[in-house]
């Protein structure tokens, strides 16, 4: 009898790279001149039409401005109906800030789209420092206690709590609290 089982989702490295720089605002240009690299290697990179080196791929990383492992988030079998769709709770792709305390899960299944969705786990006294940039974002705090500024103004939050502002207003959040905190943010455009 045929095994009918679809085969595993190959892992598309040179998809997600452009994804990011994309969101990062890079050219093919800027992005090959930061890695000193050609333009049609990065290209070819971008279309999983060429080999990667594990030294390319952490080069690409620190321009990108994500930890290697990124690339490498198992993702489980699922329906290929599903793929551009839908994010089961056991595939989320994961980052670590490392020293910071922030825990970030994708909830959108990639970053191609309009906005991105992202749970935050934030630690007990980590802190995100102010950043800025293009864009909105808004979230609801899950769990715990969240210190947010946007521009000059701190608001504490807690759990049922949420927000909304502008990320051109320089931002920054942190957890003054003896436990965890969860926030779901949306972000748009995505921002990874």
């Amino acid at each position: 009898m045929p095994d009918d089982t679809p085969p595993a989702e190959p892992l598309l490295i040179g998809r997600q790279i452009r994804e990011l720089r994309k969101i990062k605002g890079l050219t093919l240009a800027e992005m090959a001149a930061r890695l000193g690299v050609s333009i049609g290697h990065l290209s070819q990179i971008e279309r999983d039409r060429s080999r990667l080196s594990i030294g390319t791929l952490k080069a690409i990383s620190d321009v990108l401005g994500v930890h290697i492992n990124w690339f490498f988030q198992p993702q489980p079998e699922r329906p290929p109906e599903e793929v551009e769709f839908i994010v089961r709770a056991n595939g989320r792709r994961r980052m670590t800030f490392t020293g910071l305390g922030i825990q970030e899960e994708l909830l959108s299944p990639n970053l191609a789209g309009p906005l991105e969705m992202l749970l935050s786990t934030i630690e007990p006294g980590a802190d995100s420092d102010f950043y800025s940039h293009e864009g909105a974002e808004a979230g609801l705090v899950i769990e715990g206690t969240l210190d947010l500024w946007v521009g000059e103004r701190r608001f504490r939050l807690e759990a049922g709590d949420s927000f909304s502002f502008r990320s051109t207003e320089r931002h920054r959040c942190a957890n003054p609290g003896e436990v965890p905190t969860r926030v779901v943010w949306v972000i748009t455009p995505p921002h990874y």
